[in-house]
Parts: structure tokens; sequence; C-alpha cells
């Protein structure tokens, strides 16, 4: 069999037919864009429209803050009115924010864009995951795992795109790269348009003449065991932190490690997710197995913060070899904790209201990029005993996780939405 036919055989493995394999090139296709923003962005606002060090940090925590909002919103509304409209509207706000910096240097508006921008980006990230749920129904482990390692190779080729057009240094060169980032999302816009509306159980039931099952959808303010899930989940996610601030600062620190070393490290944990998600998807298949996964990830976390503090202990070798343990170990968490989340967020939320929770459960990873700089940082001031607590607190509460969604097993097994697009 040629490298087409292979190719051809693949794509019709993977779930949520025409429609699930458009959403992976609407996936490539997005990242590669934010890819080439995200590896420019402070450089675009430092050297292009002029702003300072604590203003760049400002924009980027108030934008931040502001787009924690969008995880809960978006889902809410995604169970109410058609999810392809929502996320093309979504998609163009998230140009049009794009190319509004374009336009200005002035600060306000700077970051009203930017605030606008992340909105979208969290509140189509928890919408696309919804898509994905409900069109790969009982294979969306094995879905997830796929976007994931998409959306990676997407990442690494903005990056390398944005690197490159790095070279010639100008302030034209930045602004093509935020016109290419535009542009992305006015693609997926488009390949959205050519996506068929999965069948949603909330707008069904909103939608129903009989009134016997139209009763009020569970509302996941109000459930505390998933509010207790998503707190735990927020601490979970602290290991993107790793990556893109506690290596690079814990090595630009460090005396006996070249600086070279922290982008090698990220070219790993790329290159890992990208040959291993979609294999290692399969051992959290159902929702037991992904609850039983808890376990290894809390030795994976474990291992990633003791790796990261017997890194200060020796030579120049000794030290890059703990510093590469570590980022193994944690890229391996990183893998095990997206099968994990991606199975137990959904599995956990009533299919009437999943948009809701899903959206709620957004709000973990929204968090997370507030509190894991400020948590990896902390770390590193106080230094290797700094990483073992860092480690083990995460691994503790992988362990707490493991215990609170048993006594939830039960409801999750009648969560699953009944129809899916594959079932038609």
């Amino acid at each position: 069999m040629g490298p087409i036919s292979r190719a051809a055989a693949w794509s019709k493995r993977i779930p949520g037919g025409p429609d699930g394999r458009r959403m992976l090139w609407i996936a490539l296709v997005d990242r590669t864009g934010s890819g080439l923003w995200a590896a420019v962005s402070v450089l675009y606002f430092t050297y292009v429209t002029g702003l300072s060090v604590a203003q760049v940090g400002t924009l980027a925590a108030v934008s931040g803050a502001i787009g924690i909002a969008g995880a809960p919103l978006g889902g809410r509304i995604a169970d109410r009115l058609p999810l392809t409209r929502v996320l093309i509207s979504l998609q163009i706000l998230r140009a049009l924010a794009s190319l509004a910096l374009l336009t200005t240097d002035n600060y306000a508006l700077l970051l009203a864009f930017s605030a606008a921008g992340s909105f979208g980006d969290r509140a189509a990230s928890v919408l696309t995951k919804l898509y994905a749920t409900r069109v790969s129904g009982p294979d969306r482990v094995r879905y997830q795992a796929v976007t994931r390692t998409v959306a990676n190779a997407g990442w690494a080729l903005g990056g390398l795109s944005a690197a490159a057009a790095l070279t010639i240094g100008t302030t034209t060169a930045y602004q093509w790269l935020l016109t290419g980032d535009a542009l992305s999302f006015v693609a997926a816009a488009l390949l959205t348009v050519r996506c068929a509306e999965p069948p949603s159980p909330a707008r069904m039931i909103a939608t129903s003449k009989d009134p016997a099952p139209a009763t009020r959808p569970a509302n996941p303010w109000r459930d505390r065991g998933y509010l207790a899930y998503v707190a735990t989940e927020t601490v979970l996610f602290l290991d993107d932190a790793v990556f893109k601030v506690g290596l690079p600062l814990w090595i630009a620190h460090s005396d006996q490690v070249p600086h070279g070393l922290a982008p090698l490290l990220m070219v790993l944990n790329n290159l890992m997710v990208v040959a291993l998600q979609v294999p290692l998807a399969r051992f959290g298949a159902t929702t037991a197995a992904a609850r039983s996964l808890l376990l290894p990830l809390s030795a994976a976390f474990a291992l990633g913060g003791v790796a990261l503090a017997l890194s200060a202990t020796g030579g120049a070798f000794t030290a890059t070899l703990f510093l590469t343990t570590s980022a193994v170990a944690f890229t391996v968490a990183e893998m095990l904790h997206a099968t994990v989340s991606w199975e137990l967020s959904v599995a956990l939320a009533p299919g009437t209201a999943q948009g809701a929770y899903l959206g709620v459960h957004g709000l973990a990873q929204s968090a997370q990029r507030s509190i894991g700089p400020l948590a990896v940082t902390a770390a590193i001031a106080t230094g290797p005993l700094g990483w073992t607590a860092f480690g083990a607190t995460i691994a503790v509460t992988c362990v707490f996780q493991h215990h609170l969604v048993r006594d939830q097993l039960s409801r999750a097994a009648l969560s699953v939405p009944p129809v899916t697009v594959s079932e038609h």
C-alpha cells in the first residue's frame, strides 16, 4: 500500500465521518494561524506598537481575564442556537479582532481588541470540543487524540513560519504575520460553513412539542460535584505553564545549562504529542478507563517535579539529563491528562446541558493561564524544594480527582448523548 492509499485508509478511520475530517482541517488551519501570532505577539506589541513591558503584561493579563468568560457563555449559547452558526460568528470575531490590532497603537483600543480576540478564542475552543463530542459519539476520546495531534502540528508549522519571517525583522513582517493569523480564522469560518449541524439534546427538548420532556436543563453552577471536578482540573492543567514559563525561566537562571536547551525541550514536547497522543488514547477510551489513568498521571506529575528539582544538584550533563527527563515526564502527563480530561468532562455532563457544562469546564484551562505563571515562578523562587512541592501537589490532586469522580460514574453513564451525527 502506497503513502496515498495509507493516508486515505487512515482518513476513513477518523470518527465523525466527513464532518469529523473537516473539523481536523479547521483545527490545523486555526492552530497554524495561532502559532504565527503566539510566537510574535509580545514582540509585535513591543517593537511595532511601542508598549512598555508593564503595558504588555497588563494587556495579556486583562485580555486573558476577559477571555475566561468566553468558555461558559459560548457553551450556554451553543445549547440554544445552532452550533455551527455560533462557531462561524466566533471565527469572524477573532478575525476582526486580529485585523483591528493593525489599525492602531492606542493602548485602550489594543486592550479592547485583544480582549475581544481572547473571548472569541476561549469560546471557540469550547464549541469546537462540543462539536467534536457530538459528531464522534462513543469514539470521542480517539477523535480528541487525533485533534490534539493535528493541532500540535499546526502550532509547530505556525511557529516555524513565524521564526522564518522574523529573520526579516521589519514592521511589515510582523504585520503580515498578524494578517496571516486573521486569515486563518476566515478560512476556518469558511470551512465550518460546510459542516453539518450536529443534533443537540438541549435544543431537541427545547423545540419539542411534547410537554413531557420539557424539563429545565441541569445547571452546572448548581452541580457541586462538577464544580469540584473543574477546580481539580485547574490544578492538573498546570503542566501548560511548565513548558511556557517554568522550564524557560529555570534554564535562563541556571549557570549549568545552555539557554538553547529551552526551545529544544519545546520541540521534544511537540514531537512526543504528535507521535504518541493517538496511541495513548486507547487506554482511556471509556469513562472507567479514563478515571483509572489518573493514578499513572499522578506518578508522571510527581516524577516531573522531582526531576526538575534534581536538575539543580549537579553539573551541566546531569542538569541536562534531569531537565530532559522532566520534560518527558510532563509531556506524558500532558497527553494522559488530555485523554482523561476529554472523557470525564463530557461523561460527567448531562446530555441536555453539554454546552453549559463544557463551558464551565473550559474555565479550568482559562484560569490556569493566570494561576500557572504564578505557580511556576513561586516554585522557581523556592528552588528545588519548590519544584518537588509543585509536582507533589498536582499528583495529590490527581488522586483526589480519582476519588471524586468515583461516585458520579453511574450518572456519567447516562450523560452520553443518545444520538450522534454518525448514527444517522
